[in-house]
């Protein structure tokens, strides 16, 4: 199958994305991996990348492309695939189309997991990191035994930028914006399936699959 995946910042993409990837036997393909290995391998579209990161601007969208395109192309995506990250907005979506349409192949399914935006500001603005090791502990759902330390370590522990309360409600609206017109763009194809992202990992795996499968039985 050949999968787009989509959520929210916090809807638990990257987890969802290497189990129900791994079930189907297909590759996970993330963008954030794509910039860490075309930057770590110095490759022409990871040196461009590279100058914008540096430079705090976003990466345009032509070399992200270039990126999936390269990915797409390499053997073990023949057969399939899941995209995680990619693409954020329509026109993306339509070059991803083209691309596919090039190999005869195009897109069976996309994955929406919902979550509502109260959980998805809970979840983030409720994680701390510590200093000293990156582990990750949650003042909600997994309380450090003395407030502000790390339990694993010892270290002190505090909240990232991005996980402040108002950094999540303005990625949220970013993503709302970009977004819902990408789920429209599938919806309108009659390729998209909504899962419901709340609970535990295993049981929000178990309805991606189980709508997948009926999917592809449709």
């Amino acid at each position: 199958m050949r999968i787009v995946l989509v959520g929210p910042p916090g809807a638990g993409k990257g987890t969802q994305a290497q189990y129900i990837a791994a079930d189907l036997s297909i590759p996970a393909i993330s963008t954030g991996d794509l910039f860490r290995f075309n930057v770590s391998q110095m490759t022409p579209l990871g040196i461009e990348a590279k100058k914008y990161m540096d430079a705090g601007n976003l990466v345009p969208d032509e070399v992200t492309i270039g990126m999936v395109r390269d990915r797409l192309a390499q053997p073990d995506a023949a057969d399939g695939f899941l995209l995680d990250g990619f693409p954020r907005n329509t026109a993306q979506a339509k070059v991803l189309d083209e691309i596919l349409a090039e190999h005869g192949t195009k897109l069976d399914a996309v994955l929406e997991l919902e979550v509502p935006a109260k959980e998805i500001i809970q979840r983030l603005s409720g994680r701390r990191q510590c200093r000293a090791h990156g582990h990750v502990c949650h003042v909600f759902f997994d309380r450090p035994k003395v407030e502000g330390i790390c339990d694993e370590c010892g270290s002190e522990l505090y909240q990232r930028d991005d996980d402040r309360e108002e950094t999540v409600k303005h990625r949220l609206d970013v993503f709302k914006e970009q977004t819902e017109p990408l789920i429209g763009y599938y919806s309108e194809q009659g390729i998209l399936v909504v899962i419901d992202a709340l609970g535990r990992v295993p049981e929000v795996t178990e309805r991606a699959k189980t709508a997948l499968k009926a999917f592809t039985e449709d």
